[in-house]
């Protein structure tokens, strides 16, 4: 993802900055995706695995990036309060 483009979006919510999910961060949120544990902040059941994705700083919403465009509608977010054993969790 362009630099510039990362160094200007911010959760739309939140207005938290937002940075690229790592490999194990990815890789645990597909891994529940697939056991279709996954909500979305609608409440609907995430379907499809993320090729990649972004995450606020702050570690409480994730947004998907399609096609290399960052889906950063509030209501399209998956919050991770919702994960007991998501990466880096306090």
């Amino acid at each position: 993802m362009d630099k510039r483009l990362l160094d200007i979006l911010c959760c739309p919510v939140s207005k938290t900055p937002v940075r690229p999910l790592n490999t194990s961060e990815l890789g645990a949120l597909n891994r529940a995706i697939d056991g279709g544990q996954v909500l979305s902040v609608a409440g609907t059941t995430v379907q499809g695995r993320l090729a990649e994705g972004l995450i606020t700083v702050d570690r409480k919403v994730i947004y998907r990036i399609e096609d290399g465009i960052p889906v950063m509608l509030p209501e399209e977010g998956i919050g991770t309060t919702q994960f007991t054993d998501f990466p880096g969790s306090p």
